[in-house]
């Protein structure tokens, strides 16, 4: 029963955090292409840390809290299989694209940011590309025998 209730906060709280790394860099292009309206500047700066704060950070450390909880509890299987730990290292470049995104941001507000709006446009797809790794690795098991 309590590893049911460990895989659905998992999955509630990867749903919201990949909600919020979807969101991020488009908030952060928006701020980019409006640099010449202060008022947009604003108001996307105050979304992006609100983003950050209630949504981003939390969930990330809950998804893993409790990704860590659901390995624990079922450790000798999991160890021992390929999927998991390709889904563990698609996990941690999004974890390491969270942190890029938010430095990117605190780049943009110190007007040192030097990467156009078009490239931010393409790397707001890496997340969702790793996102499809690791759910593709652990539904479908390509590597289970």
């Amino acid at each position: 029963m309590g590893y049911e209730w460990f895989r659905a906060g998992h999955i509630i709280c990867v749903v919201a955090w990949m909600a919020g790394m979807l969101m991020l860099p488009r908030l952060l292009v928006y701020r980019m292409e409006g640099r010449d309206n202060e008022g947009l500047v604003q108001t996307m700066d105050s979304a992006i840390i609100r983003l950050r704060k209630i949504i981003l950070t939390p969930m990330l450390i809950l998804t893993w809290v409790f990704g860590f909880s659901l390995a624990h509890l079922n450790w000798d299987f999991f160890s021992s299989q390929p999927w998991f730990w390709v889904k563990i290292v698609a996990v941690i470049l999004l974890s390491g694209s969270h942190g890029y995104f938010i430095g990117l941001h605190k780049k943009e507000m110190a007007g040192t940011l030097s990467m156009s709006s078009k490239k931010l446009r393409l790397l707001n797809e890496v997340p969702f590309m790793l996102a499809i790794i690791a759910i593709i690795m652990v539904v479908v098991e390509p590597f289970s025998n």
